[in-house]
């Protein structure tokens, strides 16, 4: 699960070659689009807070700064259950602090997280490979390591857990 896409490849390994079956991906599932998400919902969360008639779509210094908090936020809710937003003078000399839970975060994704086992199923199916004989499952990229994604891949491939040996930010080098 990268920037943009989500993509995915059943392999099979012998003699140390890997040889990709088939390949499927989608291309509006990566973690812009999660990023995209807590933007809109902080938009929202401000336009509720400040009833004084202040959008921030219309400031591109607001919108880049409150852009840059919302990845931030992403990234520490891969390790935490809760992170918080805080920006001094978002918008017209306004503070906006907003704290978003993993929780919340997976309710706002929740489509993407669904999403994300239809490209392993089309792989699958691409590639003649039946879930029941994946010996080992890899996860590649940082936003893998979202424990919702994870738990939902998991459970389509049968209870199969994800390969913990290979950093989900290296797996791809590797």
């Amino acid at each position: 699960m990268g920037e943009g896409t989500f993509g995915t490849s059943p392999l099979t390994i012998g003699d140390g070659v890997f040889e990709p079956k088939s390949t499927a991906c989608e291309t509006h599932l990566g973690v812009e689009d999660f990023d995209n998400r807590d933007v809109d919902f902080c938009m929202q969360d401000f336009k509720r807070k400040n009833r004084r008639g202040k959008y921030l779509a219309g400031s591109q210094r607001a919108m880049g700064r409150l852009r840059t908090q919302c990845e931030r936020v992403n990234r520490i809710l891969l390790l935490f259950t809760r992170a918080t937003i805080e920006i001094d003078s978002l918008l017209g000399g306004i503070y906006y602090s907003c704290s978003l839970s993993r929780a919340r975060f997976g309710g706002l994704c929740m489509d993407y997280f669904r999403n994300s086992t239809g490209p392993v199923e089309k792989a699958l199916r691409d590639s003649g490979i039946d879930k029941k004989n994946i010996h080992e499952l890899v996860l590649a990229c940082g936003f893998t390591r979202i424990p919702k994604v994870q738990a939902m891949i998991q459970e389509f491939v049968i209870g199969k857990e994800p390969t913990k040996s290979i950093y989900p930010d290296e797996a791809v080098a590797f």
